[in-house]
């Protein structure tokens, strides 16, 4: 999956794919996690969020099921 970089003290990379509803984000410590049924919607909002890690904590984080690659 592509990822594109991201401004975030704790995130360094998102990718996304609409047809599978997965999220990919690359955490700047080195993991890279994968989250299960998130719709477009969440993914653009995410992406246009003011604050992408403070998003990703209170919006996917536990909200989503996941997988570490």
């Amino acid at each position: 999956m592509e990822r594109q970089p991201v401004t975030s003290g704790n995130l360094a990379e998102v990718g996304y794919d609409p047809e599978l509803e997965t999220l990919e984000v690359q955490f700047k410590h080195g993991g890279v996690y994968q989250y299960f049924n998130v719709p477009a919607f969440m993914h653009e909002r995410f992406m246009t969020a003011d604050s992408q890690g403070r998003f990703f904590n209170a919006e996917i984080k536990g909200h989503y099921p996941e997988a570490k690659l």
